[in-house]
C-alpha cells in the first residue's frame, strides 16, 4: 500500500507471510504525510495519549464496553479531539471512518504481553486477539507504539530512520559494486570455459547480499512514507535486474538431478533465501544451497552455464526462444559455435533473430573479454 493511500488498509493477519505483509501495510498506514500519522502526531503534542484499533468487527465488539458509536468521516483533527476523552478509538480497516470512541477494551487476561503500561499491555493483547493493528500513544514516554499481531514497532521521527536508511545505502553500493565486478568476471570466464564452482558461488553469494540489504532498506521506505520518495528511485536504480540476475545464475548452474541428488531451480532459491547472514559469509554453504557438495574439492571443480544468463542479455529475445535455445543446443559453448544456419534450426528463430542472436553474442563475448583483460 501507498504511503499516502487509506483506501485499501491495513487488513488483518493471516500466517507469518500473511503477518509480514500486514506489519507493512499498517507502517505505510502510518508513515509520515498520512492522515493518520498527522493526528497521531496532535494527539503526541497535545499530551493526552490515545489507543486506535485499526480495524472493527465481531471480535473488537465483544471486547468493548461504554463509549459511544459515531461512524464519521476520519480525519486528523477529529482523532485529535477524540483522543481527550478517557478510552479507545475503533477505526474502520481502512481508516476512513471513525467507528466509535470512548469504549474501554477488555481483551482476553489469559493472553501473555510483556509490556507493563495498561495502555500498552492492552494494545498488545487486542492485536493479537482480534488481528487488527492497534496504535498506543504514550504521554508519559513520548512516544507512539504500533503493534501488530503482539509484535511491537516503535514508530521513529523521519530524520532518525532516513539517517540509517542513507547508511544502508551507501553499503548497497559498495556491495553492488563488488557484485558488479564477480559478475563481469563471471561472464568472461563463461566465455572461455573456465568457470569453477567457487565463481558462480561468489557471484550467487553476491547476489544475496545485496538483495537483503535492499530488503532491509525497502522497509525504510515504507517507514518513511512521503519523506522516502527520493530514497525508494535511488534503491530502484542500485538494485535493477538484481532479482532476475538471481534466478538466471542458479537456472544456468544448478547441477543436473542424479539418483543421488536433485534440486530444482526453485529449490536451490529458497535454500539461498534461508541461509542465515552467518552461512551466507560461508562459500561451501552457499554451494551446497545450490546443489554442491560443497567441499573444497568441489569449489575448485569445473563446470559450464547452459546460457541463460548471457542470452537474456542480447536485445529483444523472447524467454521462450531463450528456452528453445538452451534446450536445443544445451550449453552456453556450443550457442558460441552455432553459425546463423545452426540458429535458424531452432523453432521460431528465423534468418533476422538469428543474426541478431549470432551478433549479440559476439558483441558479449568481446566486451567480457576487454573488460578483463584490459
Amino acid at each position: 500500500m501507498a504511503a499516502n493511500d487509506r483506501a485499501s488498509g491495513p487488513g488483518r493477519a493471516g500466517g507469518s507471510s500473511g503477518a509480514d505483509s500486514l506489519m507493512r501495510a499498517s507502517l505505510s498506514a502510518v508513515a509520515p504525510g498520512t492522515a493518520l500519522r498527522d493526528g497521531l502526531e496532535r494527539v503526541l503534542r497535545g499530551n493526552t495519549g490515545g489507543l486506535i484499533v485499526l480495524g472493527m468487527d465481531k471480535t473488537v465488539e465483544s471486547m468493548c464496553t461504554g463509549g459511544f458509536v459515531l461512524d464519521v468521516e476520519f480525519t486528523a483533527t477529529r482523532l485529535r479531539e477524540l483522543c481527550k476523552l478517557d478510552g479507545a478509538l475503533i477505526l474502520d480497516k481502512d481508516i476512513t471512518k471513525i467507528v466509535r470512541a470512548g469504549v474501554q477494551l477488555y481483551p482476553d487476561a489469559s493472553i501473555p504481553t510483556e509490556e507493563t503500561g495498561t495502555r500498552h499491555r492492552t494494545a498488545q493483547r487486542v492485536s493479537i486477539q482480534s488481528g487488527f493493528p492497534v496504535v498506543s500513544v504514550s504521554q508519559s514516554m513520548r512516544l507512539i507504539a504500533l503493534y501488530v499481531g503482539g509484535e511491537r514497532r516503535v514508530l521513529e521521527e523521519s530524520g532518525a530512520i532516513l539517517s540509517r536508511a542513507n547508511q544502508a545505502l551507501a553499503t548497497l553500493e559498495r556491495y553492488k559494486l563488488r557484485l558488479d565486478e564477480v559478475a563481469g568476471t563471471l561472464s568472461a570466464l563463461e566465455i572461455e570455459d573456465l568457470v569453477t564452482v567457487r565463481d558462480v558461488t561468489a557471484v550467487s553469494q553476491r547476489l544475496e547480499m545485496v538483495r537483503r540489504i535492499a530488503t532491509e532498506i525497502a522497509e525504510y521506505v515504507v517507514e518513511l512514507g512521503t519523506d522516502g520518495r527520493l530514497l525508494s528511485l535511488q534503491l530502484d536504480e542500485l538494485i535493477a535486474g538484481v532479482e532476475p540476475e538471481r534466478e538466471l545464475v542458479v537456472r544456468d548452474y544448478v547441477p543436473e538431478p542424479t539418483a543421488k541428488r536433485t534440486r530444482t531451480v526453485a529449490e536451490a532459491l529458497s535454500e539461498l533465501d534461508s541461509l542465515t547472514h552467518a552461512e551466507l559469509l560461508e562459500l561451501p554453504i552457499v554451494a551446497r544451497a545450490l546443489g554442491y557438495s560443497g567441499s573444497p574439492e568441489t569449489l575448485d571443480s569445473a563446470v559450464s552455464p547452459r546460457g541463460y544468463r548471457l542470452l537474456a542479455k542480447v536485445p529483444r529475445l523472447p524467454g521462450a526462444i531463450i528456452e528453445r535455445l538452451v534446450d536445443h543446443f544445451g550449453g552456453l559453448q556450443k550457442l558460441l559455435a552455432a553459425s546463423v544456419d545452426d540458429l535458424q534450426t531452432v523453432d521460431g528463430v528465423g534468418e533476422a533473430r538469428a543474426r541478431s542472436v549470432r551478433e549479440g553474442l559476439s558483441r558479449l563475448a568481446e566486451s567480457s573479454i576487454l573488460e578483463r583483460y584490459v
